[in-house]
C-alpha cells in the first residue's frame, strides 16, 4: 500500500484540485469525542482514480483546515463513505456542507443481507481483502502518528471505490438499488444542527416519568448543562452526571449544601461558580409556567393498540426471512407504533418499506387482512 502524507496547506489545495475532476471518490475520517462535547477531527482519509492509478492520501487535520473540502462535497462527484452518519456530521462541522452526492457502502450492504455490514466483513465477503489489524485504542491526535496506525487508516479507502461498485451491480440486480439511494439520501439530508437546550432533558432516562415542578426543575437545569458543555466544549456528564440531575429534579436542592448532598455530586461538579447556576437554574424551573415547558411529544404508538403491533412485527419478521433482511432494516417498533398512532412521519408511510412492508401492516390494522401460518414455519395473509 501506498499514500501521501499530507501536512500542509498547499499540499491539500493540490489534493481538492485533482478531486474535482473525478468522477467518484472515497473518504474516511478519524476523530475523537469521548471528552469533548464537540467531535475533534484528526485526520482524513481520501482515496481516487487518475487513470489506471489508485491514489490515497492522509490530511493530517491538524496542520491542515480542511474547510476548502466544502468545494468539492458541493460538486458532482461522488463521495463514497462507510458507514458514513458521523463522518457527515464531522464533515459539516469542519467543511460547512456534506457531499452533495453520497453512496455509502454499509447502507448498500445491509440491503444485500450482510447484517451490520462492517468494512471488515464487506471487503472480506464481496472483494476478498483482509483489512490490517485495528487498534481501537489508537490516539489519532498523536504526532508522529505511527506506521501502523497511517497504514489502517490508509486501508480504510484503499477499496472503498471497487466495493462500492461491487456491491452497485449487486443491488441492481436484485432490483434494490433504489432502496439504497432512498436510504442514503435521508442518511445525507437528516437535520444535523445542535441540541435545542431546552429539549435536552428529553434524552434522560425516565424523563417521561417526572412530573409536576420535577419537569420544569429537569428542563431548567439540562439546558444550562448543555449550554456549560457546548461552551466549554466537556461532555455533559462530566458537567453534570445524569443520576445527579434526576435527583435534583425529584427533589430540588435549595442551598449549596443541599445541593451537595445530592446522590451523583461532588467537587468536580459545583467547583466555581457551577452551585450557583445550577441553583438558579433550579428557581427558574421551579415556576415555570405551562407554556414556557417543554414537553416531550406524546409518541403516536402510545395509542396504538399493543396486539396490532406485535402482529405487524411479526409480519414484518417474516417479510425480511423472505427477502435475507435484518427486521430493523424494514421497520423498528417505533417506526410501526408511529403507523399505527398516525405519525406522518413514520418511515413506513413512504418509500420502499411502505411497498414492503408499510401498506401490508396499515390494512392488517384495519382489519382488511389477517394473519395465518403457512404450514411451513412461516406466515401467510388472508383477506377478511
Amino acid at each position: 500500500m501506498t499514500f501521501e502524507w499530507i501536512d500542509t496547506q498547499a499540499g491539500f489545495d493540490d489534493v481538492t484540485r485533482a478531486l474535482e475532476g473525478v468522477d467518484a471518490y472515497a473518504l474516511d475520517t478519524e476523530f475523537h469525542r469521548e471528552r469533548t462535547y464537540y467531535p475533534h477531527l484528526a485526520l482524513m482519509q481520501i482515496g481516487w482514480d487518475e487513470g489506471a492509478t489508485s491514489v490515497e492520501v492522509l490530511v493530517d487535520t491538524l496542520a491542515v483546515d480542511p474547510a476548502p473540502l466544502g468545494g468539492v462535497l458541493g460538486g458532482p462527484g461522488l463521495c463514497v463513505m462507510h458507514a458514513a452518519d458521523q463522518d457527515l456530521e464531522i464533515l459539516e462541522l469542519n467543511c460547512g456542507r456534506v457531499p452533495m452526492h453520497l453512496a455509502d457502502t454499509q447502507v448498500a450492504g445491509r440491503f444485500l443481507g450482510f447484517g451490520t455490514a462492517s468494512l471488515d466483513s464487506l471487503l472480506r465477503s464481496v472483494l476478498g481483502v483482509k483489512l490490517p489489524k485495528a487498534d481501537q485504542l489508537t490516539d489519532w491526535t498523536r504526532r508522529p502518528l505511527s506506521s501502523t496506525a497511517r497504514e489502517y487508516a490508509a486501508a480504510d479507502v484503499e477499496h472503498l471505490l471497487e466495493l462500492d461498485a461491487a456491491l452497485d451491480g449487486r443491488l441492481e440486480r436484485v432490483g434494490r438499488a433504489s432502496w439504497a439511494d432512498e436510504e442514503v439520501e435521508e442518511l445525507r439530508s437528516k437535520p444535523r444542527t445542535q441540541r435545542d437546550p431546552l429539549t435536552a432533558w428529553w434524552r434522560l432516562k425516565g424523563s417521561r416519568k417526572l412530573r409536576g415542578r420535577a419537569r420544569g426543575v429537569a428542563q431548567e437545569v439540562a439546558a444550562w448543562r448543555e449550554r456549560t458543555a457546548a461552551a466549554e466544549d466537556r461532555p455533559v456528564r462530566f458537567v453534570l452526571p445524569d443520576l445527579a440531575l434526576l435527583g435534583i429534579a425529584g427533589r430540588p436542592p435549595h442551598s449549596v449544601d443541599e445541593l451537595r448532598a445530592v446522590r451523583g455530586l461532588d467537587g468536580r461538579h459545583t467547583r466555581k461558580s457551577a452551585a450557583t447556576e445550577i441553583l438558579d437554574a433550579i428557581s427558574r424551573g421551579e415556576v415555570l409556567t405551562g407554556d414556557e415547558l417543554r414537553l416531550p411529544p406524546v409518541t403516536e404508538g402510545e395509542r396504538a393498540p399493543k396486539a396490532v403491533v406485535s402482529l405487524a412485527l411479526a409480519w414484518i419478521a417474516h417479510r425480511a426471512d423472505e427477502l435475507d433482511l435484518d427486521p430493523t432494516l424494514i421497520a423498528t417498533r417505533d417506526d410501526v407504533n408511529a403507523l399505527l398512532g398516525g405519525g406522518p412521519d413514520s418511515r413506513l408511510r413512504y418509500g420502499w418499506r411502505h411497498e414492503v412492508a408499510g401498506a401490508t401492516v396499515q390494512a392488517l390494522a384495519g382489519g382488511h387482512l389477517a394473519v395465518a401460518p403457512d404450514g411451513d414455519g412461516g406466515l401467510r395473509l388472508v383477506e377478511v
